[in-house]
């Protein structure tokens, strides 16, 4: 490919000496055609539009520079003329200072390109046979209407060659080349046209002149509006298609027509919606089950044994607890925990284990079954064996290279920024600004740990708990609910202010650290922002699963935090509510602030945008100018969408077995997603240049990772924050003979047999509650499992805790390796790729074969042929005067 560029591109590059030999774009006025896509003779297609400000209008800039400007922008446009582009330039209908100009690739240009880029086109109609699935006739009434957007014609396909145009599939040479291509083709000779040459390094390529000002912008045209459909019959409008049969709300439960988003936004994009739909149709049957274990909980939360003993006043109402905190907590009654013990029995069911063990499984299905999909997609869409064109090196790179070595592979000359010195000092700064950053979320975290443990006493001392009580408000408000919502609002507060800011911090560090080429910063930037992002919104959840009233000792000997804080507890019924809590706050909260701030934002800037330019003129204003005035896409593209979606998937599976009716959230954000990034990208953006992508890129193995992670978080949620195990122990073991009293397994007891005992004399002066006791009692219980007082291993963990600790320990091992060995199984026997794709590819390489080397094989041999002949009628003509 570097050679083929040498000899298609460098020769025409080529440095301008004199103004005078510099070639000019062809000055024209605009012709009142709104929706024209061509040039003022209506023949040649506009395939790039380059925006700048006319030098000499500006008035920011100093008078050499603006020059200089003028200069690099005629050298390039010359140069884009010598490369064999065709510009039109014309002046704006609403602000005389700007100029449109207009690109144009001919036929012979695109040809050159499409052998150099290794595009596919097609060869002929594909023949193979085709089987409707038994459900086709179902999802037909989810599709687009065929009679308003027509199905894609299925074509082989081969690297393009000019030498064999006669054997591709061409009906019209305006058709063979769809705008998206003709867009890519003129992006890779803008991306490699040369402006200037700075101490023998040439400055070249459209990114450059665009982070320099030179240009304003630069993108491909919209072919309509989204409103109407164009006044040009020769136009298919897509856009407006795209935008009434995609983009709207009323489509919100059709599928969509994926070919026609590939065919008009190109593959890069098409692979996202195709992945975030499919992720959109298996969470439906995970939402289907999460809620079907949610309305078991439901039904079941009445026969829950350990909740009624909770609610019960002849049990619960004679349990009195000790104080939770040092000094100003009170003792108070069990009873006042009884509206979270019904909420946790929805949650802490049996149906939480089958539904942790389904999504661990469900997970792998969807990793494996997007695997074919995708390689269908990578058929259909011209992708299978894509060869990756020569990536330009990224101006911000060759800016700075200042520094000469030797290249071992060519033994040639080249520039780089740094040497290898300089470029560890930069990794390591670079690791050290993250390693600093996710150091800053932990303190945040910590911070939200303090504001627990400090408010809990404030709420302690001012929410009355006194066991007498009875306002009906006592049953939700107690001092571990208020806590719990008012810290979880403020983690989410502090986790969306750490978002944005880390955002800009991790863009500089990449900066800094000089990515060779867009894909390396894409890489570097995707592993710092989803590093970061883990951190930051699941080290939260983290906690409270695994950490939060894990390591508190006893009322006696309580462990202290930071040696001043003591540490949290969780509720009789655990920390489980408490992370359903997080989770719902967390996920809603993140899903609502997300599609408002997508929204509004592009939304805003067009109006005010479009307002301004309304109050200026009512003129005609032709489709380059409209689509000018729309928000630029951005260079990082839909790498946001990406890292908000994962970051989600994340919360579906990491946290599952808390809250069940996550998938059913995600479900819905979802639907709402994908419409409404459909609809900023047909509304509020400018036309994206269209990019080959074979694959989602460097989201694949982190979705793997966060799966494989998921089956291991979700195991120790059950075993260590929900009292499932010691529950199945205590029916199992504990409630029968010879640690039980009753005769056959039952849940009766277990409240009392897993709260201790401790007697209040045994309090130390520094917690010793000031609250008088009462009742005359002279112990209260707490939440472990160990010996009363007056026992040779007083205060110590009794049998029941080590029986659990098997129990967790043992569950977690054989949990993690079920579900490993059956996602194994899973994924040796789906195949990644699937027979009928297998069918395609090899009949597409046959056909290639056969048309293009056989036909040439042909050519040669017929061209041998007539020279042969010929050589043979000379040699007789020579002989003939002689036999005379």
């Amino acid at each position: 490919l570097v050679l083929e560029l040498n000899q298609v591109v460098i020769p025409t590059y080529g440095t301008v000496p004199d103004q005078q030999n510099l070639h000019t774009p062809e000055w024209v006025d605009f012709d009142d055609k709104p929706d024209s896509l061509f040039f003022k003779d209506g023949q040649r297609r506009i395939d790039f539009v380059l925006v700048y400000e006319d030098e000499s209008k500006k008035m920011t800039h100093k008078r050499s520079d603006r020059k200089k400007q003028k200069r690099k922008r005629q050298v390039y446009e010359s140069n884009l003329i010598n490369n064999g582009l065709q510009l039109e330039a014309s002046r704006s209908v609403l602000d005389e200072k700007l100029i449109f100009v207009k690109v144009h690739a001919p036929w012979e240009v695109l040809c050159t390109y499409a052998e150099v880029m290794h595009i596919k086109l097609p060869l002929k109609h594909n023949d193979l046979k085709t089987r409707d699935s038994a459900f086709n006739w179902f999802s037909r009434l989810f599709r687009v209407d065929e009679n308003i957007i027509k199905p894609e014609q299925e074509f082989f396909t081969a690297p393009f060659q000019k030498e064999h145009l006669s054997n591709f599939y061409i009906q019209d040479k305006d058709t063979f080349f769809n705008p998206a291509t003709r867009s890519r083709i003129v992006h890779f000779i803008l991306s490699r046209v040369e402006y200037a040459t700075k101490n023998n390094v040439k400055k070249f390529g459209i990114n450059k002149l665009l982070d320099t000002g030179i240009y304003k912008a630069a993108f491909p045209l919209h072919d309509s509006s989204f409103r109407y459909l164009s006044t040009d019959p020769s136009c298919p409008s897509e856009r407006y298609l795209l935008y009434r049969e995609w983009a709207h709300p009323k489509n919100i439960f059709k599928l969509q027509p994926l070919d026609f988003i590939r065919k008009y936004y190109g593959e890069k994009i098409g692979i996202y919606f195709a992945w975030l739909g499919f992720y959109t149709n298996m969470l439906t049957v995970a939402a289907v089950v999460g809620v079907g274990c949610f309305l078991y909980g439901c039904l079941a939360k009445d026969n829950c044994t350990w909740s009624q003993e909770v609610c019960d006043p002849n049990i619960g109402g004679n349990i009195i607890m000790c104080p939770q905190c040092d000094k100003v907590c009170t003792y108070w009654n069990l009873t006042i925990t009884c509206e979270s013990s019904k909420k946790l029995c929805i949650f802490d069911s049996f149906g939480t284990l089958v539904f942790a063990v389904f999504m661990g499984i469900w997970v792998t299905f969807f990793l494996e079954f997007w695997k074919r999909r995708q390689a269908e997609l990578e058929y259909e869409w011209d992708t299978v064996e894509y060869l990756e064109q020569e990536e330009q090196v990224r101006p911000e790179y060759e800016a700075r290279c200042t520094h000469v070595v030797m290249n071992e592979i060519t033994q040639q000359e080249e520039h780089v920024p740094y040497t290898a010195c300089g470029k560890c000092v930069r990794m390591a700064f670079c690791t050290s600004a993250i390693f600093f950053w996710i150091l800053l979320i932990i303190a945040s975290v910590v911070g939200i740990i303090v504001y627990r443990l400090s408010v809990f006493l404030v709420f302690s001392a001012k929410l009355s708990q006194h066991v007498s009580g009875t306002e009906a408000i006592r049953k939700y408000l107690t001092p571990q609910t208020a806590t719990s919502v008012t810290a979880s609002l403020i983690s989410f507060v502090v986790i969306m202010i750490l978002n944005t800011i880390y955002e800009k911090v991790a863009i500089l560090i990449t900066d800094f650290e000089l990515p060779r080429t867009q894909t390396d910063y894409e890489n570097s930037l995707t592993t710092k922002m989803f590093l970061f992002q883990f951190v930051n919104y699941y080290s939260s959840c983290f906690y409270i699963a695994f950490f939060k009233g894990k390591f508190v000792g006893h009322p006696g000997n309580p462990v202290y935090w930071l040696g001043k804080y003591r540490n949290e507890e969780c509720d009789p019924g655990g920390c489980l509510l408490e992370l359903t809590t997080q989770l719902a706050i967390i996920v809603g909260g993140k899903a609502i602030w997300n599609n408002i701030q997508e929204v509004l934002l592009p939304l805003i800037k067009n109006l005010i945008g479009r307002y301004s330019a309304a109050a200026r003129s009512e003129k005609v204003v032709p489709r380059w100018e409209h689509d000018y005035h729309l928000q630029p896409i951005g260079k990082l593209g839909l790498f946001y969408e990406y890292l908000e979606m994962v970051i989600q998937f994340g919360f579906v599976t990491l946290f599952v077995a808390s809250f069940p009716l996550a998938p059913l959230l995600a479900l819905i954000n979802n639907l709402l997603e994908i419409r409404l990034d459909a609809w900023k990208l047909t509304t509020q953006f400018r036309r994206m240049v269209p990019q080959k992508a074979q694959d989602i890129g460097a989201w694949q193995p982190i979705l793997q990772g966060i799966a494989i992670l998921a089956v291991v978080t979700n195991a120790m949620i059950i075993a260590f924050t929900s009292d499932m195990i010691p529950r199945l122990v205590y029916y199992w073991s504990f409630s029968v003979p010879p640690y039980g009293s009753h005769s056959s397994p039952t849940m009766k007891g277990y409240i009392n047999s897993t709260l201790s005992v401790f007697n209040i004399s045994d309090f130390k002066n520094a917690s010793k509650p000031f609250s008088p006791w009462f009742r005359n009692q002279t112990t209260c219980r707490y939440r472990d499992l160990r010996y009363p007082p007056g026992d040779q291993h007083q205060y110590e963990h009794n049998i029941y805790y080590w029986h659990v600790i098997a129990a967790k320990l043992a569950f977690i091992i054989v949990m993690e390796h079920v579900i490993y060995f059956v996602k194994f199984v899973i994924s040796y026997v789906i195949p990644d790729v699937s027979q009928k794709t297998k069918s395609k590819v090899k009949r597409e390489k046959y056909l290639t074969q056969k048309l293009l080397h056989e036909n040439n094989l042909k050519s040669v041999k017929k061209t041998m042929g007539k020279t042969a002949n010929k050589i043979i009628k000379g040699t007789d003509s020579t002989f003939r005067p002689e036999d005379e």
